[in-house]
């Protein structure tokens, strides 16, 4: 199992953070708390699970030569991906996420927290979140060496 935590905080209010957490394992997302988190935090955690073949997605977004339910790799042989493929594909492998957002300032946290949770973000606009934290983690790295 792999993972990395990402923690992107706003400049210009250094009260507001989001953290995000990332675990990979290999099943089809039947683990429960890969992630390890308390008891407080199960109870309070809101469980999303997104489908990369069968969930809706934007037609702007929409290439036929990345649909999974249309690609079939000739390396492996593997693809196109059926309903409920989740469970009779191998191998298989799962991105676990935690999210924790914290904005630290009284009498707005609660409502501000609870509409960042709500935020509709699209698989490519998470994909391309990551990836800026991810550049962005790179040059600090850098610098610091």
């Amino acid at each position: 199992m792999v993972g990395c935590m990402f923690t992107e905080e706003c400049s210009f209010m250094p009260l507001f953070s989001i953290y995000i957490e990332t675990k990979y394992k290999d099943d089809n997302g039947c683990s429960e708390n890969v992630l390890g988190l308390s008891e407080e935090e199960l109870e309070d955690r809101e469980v999303e699970h997104i489908d990369i073949a069968y969930d809706d997605m934007a037609d702007k977004h929409y290439k036929e030569s990345e649909d999974p339910t249309l690609f079939v790799s000739r390396k492996t042989g593997r693809g196109q991906l059926k309903k409920e493929w989740k469970d009779s594909v191998k191998p298989v492998m799962c991105s676990y996420k935690a999210v924790r957002v914290k904005f630290e300032v009284w009498g707005l946290q609660t409502k501000i927290e609870a509409f960042t949770h709500r935020v509709n973000l699209s698989f490519d606009d998470i994909r391309e979140y990551e990836k800026s934290i991810n550049t962005e983690t790179n040059k600090k790295v850098l610098q610091n060496s």
